[in-house]
C-alpha cells in the first residue's frame, strides 16, 4: 500500500502517522507539501494532526485553501481513500469533503488524554479491522474537537450509517447526563468522534489512532485501522 501524508505549516503529527504506516506496511509514506499542485500516485492520502497555520481564523480554515487540497478533493472524488486525523478532520470539514464543523471544546480547554470509542460502523476501508460495537482505547489531543452539524445533517449521518466512532464509557455505553462530561471530552453532538462521507472513502476523526499502534507505547487499539487499510488496499 502506497500512502501520501500532506504536510502544512504547523502540522505536528505527520511523523507519528508516517511511523504507524511504516510499522504496518513496511514502507515509508511520501510526504507532500501543502503548496504542491500534484499528488504522487497513492492508495491512501492522510491529512495529519497539528495546528495548520497556527489555527488562525478557525482550525483548518486556511489549510483548506492550500493548493494541494484541490488535488486531495479530486482524488477523493475518484474514490481514493482520504483519512483526516484531528486537525486533518477540521481541514476536511472546512474544505467540504465532510459535513459539519469542529467548534471549541465545550469546557474551552485543550485536552490530551486517552478516551474510549465505540465503533459504530465497520463497513468502510478504515473500520473493516473492527467489528461494530467494539470499544477501543486511543488518545485525543485537541482544543477544537466539538463536532456540530445542523439537525438535517445529524439525521442523515445517523440514518445512513455515516457515524464511524462515538465517545463512550468503558463498557461501550453512550454517556449521558453528568457522565457525559467524563466520557465525551469535548461536548461533541451525539458523542461523535469520527464520521464518513457518503461514499465511505473519506474518514475524519478527532482521536489519534496512529498513537496507539506500536506495542512499545503500551497501546495498540489503533493498529487494526491501519491493518484493515492494508488488507483493503494491498
Amino acid at each position: 500500500m502506497k500512502a501520501a501524508v500532506v504536510l502544512f505549516p504547523g502540522s505536528n503529527r505527520e511523523g507519528d502517522v508516517e511511523d504507524a504506516l511504516e510499522l504496518v506496511t513496511g514502507r515509508r509514506p511520501v510526504t507532500v507539501w501543502h503548496r504542491d499542485t500534484e499528488l504522487p500516485q497513492a492508495d491512501l492520502i492522510v491529512v495529519p494532526g497539528g495546528f495548520s497555520y497556527g489555527d488562525y481564523l478557525r482550525a483548518g480554515a486556511m489549510a483548506a485553501h492550500s493548493p494541494v487540497m484541490r488535488e486531495v478533493k479530486a482524488a477523493a472524488d475518484r474514490g481514493v481513500p482520504v483519512l483526516g486525523i484531528c486537525n486533518g478532520f477540521q481541514i476536511l470539514t472546512e474544505c467540504g469533503l465532510l459535513p459539519g464543523a469542529l467548534l471549541r471544546n465545550a469546557h474551552l480547554k485543550f485536552i490530551c488524554r486517552f478516551v474510549h470509542l465505540r465503533v459504530e460502523n465497520s463497513d468502510s476501508v478504515f473500520t473493516r479491522g473492527y467489528v461494530a460495537g467494539d470499544v477501543i482505547h486511543v488518545p485525543v489531543a485537541h482544543h477544537d474537537g466539538n463536532y456540530t452539524a445542523d439537525a438535517e445533517t445529524m439525521a442523515r449521518l445517523r440514518g445512513e450509517g455515516l457515524i464511524a466512532f462515538r465517545y463512550c464509557a468503558p463498557d461501550g455505553e453512550e454517556a449521558v447526563g453528568a457522565e457525559a462530561v467524563a466520557h465525551n471530552p469535548n461536548g461533541s453532538s451525539g458523542s461523535i468522534a469520527g464520521i464518513l462521507n457518503e461514499r465511505r472513502n473519506v474518514l475524519g476523526l478527532m482521536p489519534h489512532p496512529e498513537n496507539a499502534v506500536d506495542p512499545k507505547l503500551g497501546h495498540t487499539d489503533g493498529r487494526r485501522m491501519f491493518e484493515g487499510l492494508v488488507a483493503a488496499l494491498g
